[in-house]
């Protein structure tokens, strides 16, 4: 087909777009509120999948102490600790410094624990593996004998976080099919029914171009290049207004007891690529549903 005949094609694609605008822009709207919501799992997604590797790689222990430990049991846990191979004693928390951890975490809802009668959070030494190897390093084995040692109540380590994490993180996934799934039949809805209109409002129209002799992929292409328009659009706008929201969120990282536990990071160029790609593809789908199913009748 010959540039100046595809050029036309589009012009009218545009004309009629313009001339049935409200239509389109509601159509227009809803791929974009479907595909930010898309986006906006998709981002969620990536973030926690990045907490995931990065707590896997490196491992990290909570040793919680009984309460009303003398200082001599303290100093012994502590020389304990300090003889672990690879581990390094990042911080000493006490009670005090764990409630009021805790009070900053809740923000506005600290008010909470005002009802305790007293504070019921144990100290703890925070460690750190710096020289990690799985041959030589069994965290489960280490718990077992810190366990046992005189006034440690209970130990905790990173890799429990992630192994727990991780059957969440399946949940999301299929929750994730499931909602994406909606979402492309809610966009091949809305786009299928938006050019059906257009069609039904230009139907003297197509019989006229009948008529002159076009051929049927020369009426159905305009409608099919609205479908895509359509999609490129609300793909566009969505990916936008995530981005928007994105740098205007200014906390990059969480911090969870002083310490750093996820960097928030944006999509990938080809995530965002595949967000505006996908949704120019279900604008096409829903234009060839809607030239298929017209020129049946």
């Amino acid at each position: 087909m010959k540039l100046r005949i595809w050029i036309y094609l589009f012009k009218g694609a545009l004309t009629n777009m313009v001339n049935n605008r409200l239509v389109h822009i509601i159509s227009i709207g809803t791929i974009t509120i479907s595909m930010l919501l898309f986006g906006s799992f998709l981002l969620l997604s990536v973030n926690l999948n990045n907490w995931v590797r990065e707590w896997g790689e490196s491992l990290s222990m909570s040793v919680y102490l009984e309460d009303g430990l003398d200082e001599e049991t303290k100093n012994n846990i502590e020389t304990h600790l300090k003889r672990l191979e690879g581990a390094e004693i990042r911080d000493f928390i006490t009670k005090e410094q764990a409630m009021k951890h805790l009070q900053e975490s809740l923000g506005d809802q600290s008010g909470l624990l005002e009802g305790l009668s007293g504070n019921p959070i144990p100290a703890s030494f925070e460690l750190v593996f710096r020289e990690m190897s799985g041959s030589r390093i069994d965290p489960k084995e280490i718990r077992k004998n810190l366990e046992q040692l005189s006034g440690v109540n209970e130990v905790q380590y990173s890799e429990q976080w992630v192994e727990r994490f991780e059957g969440v993180m399946s949940v999301l996934r299929v929750a994730g099919l499931i909602i994406g799934g909606l979402l492309c039949v809610a966009v091949l809805f809305i786009t299928t029914n938006t050019i059906k209109l257009t069609i039904f409002s230009r139907k003297d129209e197509i019989e006229i171009y009948k008529l002159v002799g076009a051929t049927d992929w020369f009426v159905k292409i305009p409608y099919l290049i609205e479908g895509a328009l359509q999609g490129i659009f609300g793909g566009i706008m969505a990916y936008l207004i995530l981005l928007a929201f994105f740098s205007l969120f200014t906390m990059k990282t969480i911090h969870l007891f002083g310490v750093a536990v996820l960097d928030f990071v944006f999509l990938s160029n080809e995530m965002s690529a595949f967000i505006i790609l996908f949704s120019l593809f279900l604008g096409l789908a829903g234009g060839l549903i809607a030239i298929g199913r017209f020129f049946r009748t």
